[in-house]
């Protein structure tokens, strides 16, 4: 059951660790993660390649989960879920953004769209509206009928933005959103998550390895030797 009190924090890692195996030895990726993170807060994940960004993204999503600790979304332990009930749990509660778009090219712009409405079984036609009132606000309603593959990257990259939200979901994962775009079109992006995240009060975590779209967050956390730190906006960590 979801706890709706603004005074439990959305997400909570508690005492987390994940390791893999590769070639026949442990590697430790996250090592004792604690986290906590309120409702309608924005916090940037930074970290070199390899660090375990995803992973925390995959355990925060429940797609993958610890060797060690709990990992708590809005007061439910994804923990005791079977693998079903998360992948419920995620479609409901949680909306994608990644670096690549992931737009399904067989369907239109405005059928990618309605696609998570689809999925949790919540598409009206005030839902389909809105989505429509979306693509006006980001400048696409001409192309609603279009088909990814005659968008340019970076209108793809807010048609998943907007998919991503067009569900209302509670928390917003964000992959390198802009990692595969020119600098105005990441530009455009992070503006329209700045106003789209703050208008409807979404938590988000977004990953990237830009100290600058990094500084636009409420918060920034650093991963480094499989440990979260909190850093300050002129990047020293504590």
């Amino acid at each position: 059951m979801i706890e709706s009190t603004s005074t439990v924090p959305l997400v909570k890692l508690n005492d987390v660790g994940r390791s893999f195996w590769e070639g026949g030895q442990e590697r430790v990726v996250l090592a004792a993660v604690h986290l906590r993170i309120c409702r309608g807060e924005w916090i940037s994940l930074l970290g070199r390649s390899g660090s375990g960004k995803s992973t925390v993204l995959n355990l925060i999503s429940g797609i993958d989960l610890p060797d060690r600790g709990k990992v708590i979304i809005a007061g439910t332990p994804l923990n005791d879920l079977t693998e079903r009930q998360r992948t419920l749990f995620r479609r409901e509660h949680i909306g994608f953004v990644f670096q690549f778009y992931n737009l399904i090219p067989s369907l239109t712009i405005l059928e990618n769209i309605l696609l998570p409405l689809e999925l949790t079984g919540s598409l009206t036609r005030e839902g389909t509206t809105a989505a429509r009132d979306l693509l006006a606000e980001i400048g696409l309603s001409d192309r609603a009928n279009s088909y990814p593959d005659y968008l340019s990257g970076g209108e793809q990259q807010r048609v998943a933005v907007v998919r991503a939200l067009a569900h209302r979901p509670m928390l917003l994962l964000a992959d390198e959103p802009t990692g595969n775009l020119d600098a105005e079109s990441g530009l455009q992006v992070l503006d329209l998550f700045t106003r789209l995240v703050r208008q409807t009060d979404t938590t988000m975590i977004l990953v990237t390895h830009s100290a600058e779209v990094a500084q636009l967050a409420d918060r920034i956390m650093t991963i480094k030797e499989g440990r979260l730190m909190a850093t300050s906006l002129g990047g020293e960590a504590s």
